[in-house]
């Protein structure tokens, strides 16, 4: 018995799933710093609603994926050992599994806090269903561009469910386009807009050495489709924009006085580590050999990296609520944690050169 529920938790990608459901919750944080509302109960409730319910909708929408590729994930080495490949879950039971959470966790949203934040749940999951893994995963190599779209939704989730006024109106397509997406800030538009250009070079970092597989099974992935050093150039490309997009922190923020040192504090601090970020990406080596776990180091180490760069940025975001002495924690939190992750990856890549 427990080995079956521990199947059926694997069937979520708990892992991915978390890390999208961390930004949720800077979102909920955010939103109740920048309205004067602090850090109370109402605050800790709300972010356990979004924990909850984001959880629910996001592994549902995992769970369905795998069904789906149930033809290709036992013959790739990244998921053969994924509970329906290795027999511990039937396809059919995967599959209503999803479902059925998906479901509660749209529902559970909707009576916990509002519909909007019940809406953008149940887009992520039927985007990522219907849109990423039925038609562009096995159609386009930007399949993971596009579809990034369902994995950058959290924040919108988050501040929707802290915004407790917001209600999807039903009385015209323009209304309904309008009330879903005014939600009385721009700041989880950025959180969106960084989560969606961060994808690609993220993931592309690890289909640099992982995408014959991918290949090899029908589906086109931008390193096999149009070469290595093609996908580099894309992947550079959007880490510039990342760079671009960490210049409007502070007017998405919408508390700092432009004039103000916190202002200026936290615009470059976040373009700084945009700019870190996108070194890792420079620092690719296509040249260089497979280590004995199959992955290019350098590669490897820029996907790593992004997962740190993602969480330090949103905590610069999260950090603008309580002005300057937040911003200058989040700057000497971020600083010690690049010092760290550089010296800890130069020491491991000597000792394996």
């Amino acid at each position: 018995m427990r080995r079956k529920i521990h199947s059926f938790f694997a069937l979520t990608k708990p892992g991915v799933v978390i890390l999208l459901q961390i930004t949720g919750i800077f979102a909920v944080i955010s939103h109740n710093l920048l309205e004067g509302a602090g850090l109370t109960q109402e605050t800790a409730e709300t972010i356990l609603v979004v924990l909850v319910g984001g959880y629910l909708t996001a592994g549902g929408a995992n769970s369905i994926n795998m069904w789906y590729d149930r033809d290709i994930d036992p013959l790739m080495t990244r998921t053969s050992d994924r509970p329906i490949p290795m027999g511990e879950i039937s396809p059919t039971s995967a599959l209503i599994f999803g479902v059925i959470i998906s479901i509660i966790g749209t529902m559970w949203l909707y009576l916990m806090a509002n519909s909007v934040a019940a809406f953008w749940a149940a887009f992520s999951v039927l985007f990522y269903v219907f849109i990423y893994s039925m038609w562009l995963k096995r159609s386009t190599p930007q399949n993971i561009v596009i579809g990034g779209i369902a994995g950058s939704t959290p924040p919108l989730v988050g501040w929707s469910a802290s915004e407790k006024s917001l209600e999807v109106s039903v009385d015209s397509l323009g209304s309904m386009f309008s009330s879903v997406t005014e939600l009385g800030s721009s700041m989880p538009w950025l959180m969106f807009l960084i989560i969606f250009l961060w994808t690609p070079p993220h993931f592309w970092a690890l289909a640099l050495y992982r995408s014959k597989e991918y290949g090899e099974v029908g589906v086109p992935m931008m390193p096999n489709i149009k070469g290595n050093t093609r996908t580099m150039l894309e992947m550079k490309a959007y880490a510039i924009l990342l760079m671009i997009a960490s210049l409007y922190s502070p007017i998405a923020s919408g508390n700092l006085d432009e004039d103000g040192v916190a202002y200026h504090a936290l615009r470059w601090s976040c373009f700084l580590l945009s700019l870190w970020y996108s070194s890792t990406v420079w620092r690719i080596d296509l040249g260089e050999s497979l280590d004995k776990s199959g992955r290019m180091p350098t590669a490897a180490r820029s996907f790593f990296f992004s997962l740190s760069y993602l969480a330090m940025f949103f905590l610069l975001l999260v950090s603008s609520g309580w002005e300057l002495l937040g911003v200058s924690g989040g700057i000497l939190i971020c600083s010690i944690l690049i010092i760290k992750l550089e010296f800890d990856s130069r020491n491991k890549m000597a000792a394996s050169g």
